[in-house]
């Protein structure tokens, strides 16, 4: 019985069906999130497996409070706190699960969370708990963000949730969100998956780059799986709300605590992103520049969207593109209003071939 034959039939019509399809490593890799390239880095993950090599185990083999909280998560942890000025940290198994956990147990009976509507889909489904009451404004708009906290202002909490960098436009959160959340005492959710490793004085992300002082309102969360080249995810926040975090919040209570390996790998990527954050943000600004001058388009981090407005040409393109030798997005609705290619300006590719991708791409426009 094929139970949702008609709902595929529909995704299909709309030009919206998804496949999974195999990573081709022969072909060029503009559609991943490996901003930095560390995925590619054999060094880092050496030096990973010679010091997991001597331990006496290899898995974390439970939850962080069921014996699963290793001294390598906790050094970890330790250096994320350090490296982003922040009080207190936890680490868990994705970004995607740390919004789940975030959301789910922060937003409380009586409280109100404003979220920016192009918040990421992680986020959003949390919000559809049944005690989770939210308020989305427009992007980027802090007008209506002090409109909405006008309205709102018996709320027993307020809680805002923006990103970084957005995923899909690419571009920066308004710096004003910082200075709105401090006047109201509003607690700021600041997702940075797609803004730390690659904006920032130390590439630490938006904090580091609008030169925040961290204050016990705001909370970090950050991808692993990403510019720092493994898995899982972090939050940073002050010691009392990571203390709430671990009795209250069920992704990190239940699930069982990141691998010692991507954990490892993780904190060698920080360290790499630390030691070598001038040569790195050289080659950052390096391809923003070629962005800029053959395609037009001013790019605040690393992602490149290009509107298309067609979900079927999307995908032509992408596939057209794909058989000249180049991997990009093809995003289409529901996940962005109208859509795009989606280049990744990585430093896992050379300028030379970032070049050639983007006057192949002026053919389309």
């Amino acid at each position: 019985m094929n139970y949702y034959e008609n709902e595929i039939k529909a995704l299909k019509k709309s030009g919206r069906f998804r496949t999974r399809e195999v990573v081709d490593i022969s072909v060029l890799d503009f559609a991943s999130n490996d901003y930095l390239g560390l995925s590619h880095n054999k060094e880092l993950h050496y030096a990973t497996c010679q010091e997991l090599d001597k331990l006496p185990l290899h898995s974390s083999k439970a939850s962080l409070l069921v014996n699963g909280y290793h001294q390598i998560h906790k050094d970890f942890e330790d250096a994320l706190c350090e490296a982003n000025g922040f009080e207190d940290g936890i680490i868990v198994g994705s970004g995607f699960n740390a919004n789940i956990a975030m959301i789910e147990s922060l937003v409380r009976k009586g409280d109100i969370l404003f979220m920016d509507e192009k918040y990421h889909a992680s986020g959003v489904l949390a919000t559809n708990l049944w005690h989770v009451e939210v308020v989305f404004f427009k992007h980027n708009n802090m007008d209506e963000l002090k409109s909405l906290f006008a309205r709102y202002q018996n709320a027993k909490r307020k809680i805002v949730a923006v990103e970084g960098i957005y995923s899909m436009d690419g571009d920066l959160v308004d710096r004003e969100v910082f200075e709105i959340c401090e006047k109201e005492d509003a607690l700021l959710i600041v997702d940075e998956a797609h803004s730390s490793g690659v904006v920032g004085n130390k590439l630490m992300g938006v904090f580091d780059l609008y030169n925040i002082k961290i204050k016990p309102n705001h909370i970090k969360m950050g991808t692993l799986g990403k510019a720092y080249g493994s898995v899982g995810a972090y939050i940073l926040a002050s010691e009392h709300i990571v203390e709430y975090l671990i009795n209250r919040a069920k992704p990190i209570i239940y699930a069982t605590s990141l691998s010692l390996y991507d954990t490892l790998l993780g904190h060698k990527s920080l360290e790499y992103i630390l030691q070598n954050c001038e040569g790195l943000k050289q080659e950052i600004k390096e391809r923003q520049k070629i962005v800029k001058e053959i395609l037009d388009i001013e790019v605040e981090g690393l992602i490149v969207p290009i509107l298309i407005d067609d979900n079927r040409k999307v995908i032509e393109i992408k596939n057209k593109l794909f058989n000249e030798g180049f991997a990009i997005g093809g995003i289409r609705q529901p996940t962005v209003p109208h859509a795009i290619l989606r280049v990744i300006a990585r430093l896992g590719q050379s300028s030379d071939e970032l070049k050639t991708l983007c006057q192949k791409i002026i053919k389309f426009r």
